[in-house]
């Protein structure tokens, strides 16, 4: 299935302790992939917990696909507008988008 909410990421001024109160406070897992960021695990929903530099400022919702160029044609098509041009991290490649109502999102493809 593509077009697909998948991942979720809570921004973070301390993701250590931020990644700390959700393993205490619900039993999810924890993986480090470094100092600004943590995966989540056993949420129901993958997810991450993100303390970087130009970090968005709210929770955001991640949609994965399978032609990122593709998902950025309809997105911008419907409105929305790229706020992060397309970039790799590990695992993918993935944009960011503000949709006309606000919510900043983001789109990415699988490299794995």
């Amino acid at each position: 299935m593509t077009d697909r909410i998948d991942y979720i990421e809570f921004p973070s001024s301390n993701r250590a302790v931020s990644s700390a109160f959700f393993q205490a406070a619900f039993g999810w897992g924890i993986v480090s992939y470094g100092p600004d960021y943590d995966g989540i695990t056993g949420a129901g929903i993958d997810g991450g917990v993100d303390q970087a530099e130009g970090r968005v400022a709210a929770t955001m919702a991640v949609v994965r696909t399978d032609d990122l160029d593709d998902a950025e044609r309809r997105v911008t098509a419907a409105g929305g507008i790229v706020t992060r041009a397309q970039f790799d991290f590990p695992g993918g490649r993935r944009f960011h988008f503000r949709e006309p109502g606000g919510n900043e999102m983001a789109v990415y493809v699988a490299t794995e």
